[in-house]
């Protein structure tokens, strides 16, 4: 187990998880108008087993991406569909800011411990 891991849990885990989820949809978002762009996503809970079983995040993370199928297919082979990818990326921020909050409040507490107050 790794010293992180004893300390913070597997949020900070999830957190470099969810920060490379997050490039993943922003990189959707933004080629939503390439033709033949074909949108990606992290199966996040996938990634995380994955890392729970002693791989690293990098390497958790290649092992849950897949190609996102359509709704509804465009004429050009983009597979973005815009509100798909804006409510992934909302709900993944808002975990990324979850786990976030977790880990500061784990610093603050481990920091007044040292500090003996």
């Amino acid at each position: 187990m790794m010293a992180t891991e004893k300390l913070f849990g597997m949020h900070a885990t999830a957190l470099q998880l969810r920060n490379q989820r997050m490039m993943l949809l922003a990189s959707n978002i933004a080629n939503a108008a390439t033709p033949g762009y074909k949108a990606r996503d992290l199966d996040f809970s996938k990634a995380l087993d994955l890392a729970r079983q002693g791989g690293s995040p990098a390497a958790a993370m290649e092992g849950a991406i897949s190609y996102r199928v359509p709704v509804q297919a465009s004429l050009d082979g983009n597979t973005v569909e815009m509100s798909t990818e804006q409510t992934a990326f909302a709900e993944n921020a808002l975990a990324y800011r979850s786990s976030l909050s977790f880990l500061n409040g784990r610093i603050n507490t481990l920091t007044r411990a040292i500090k003996g107050e």
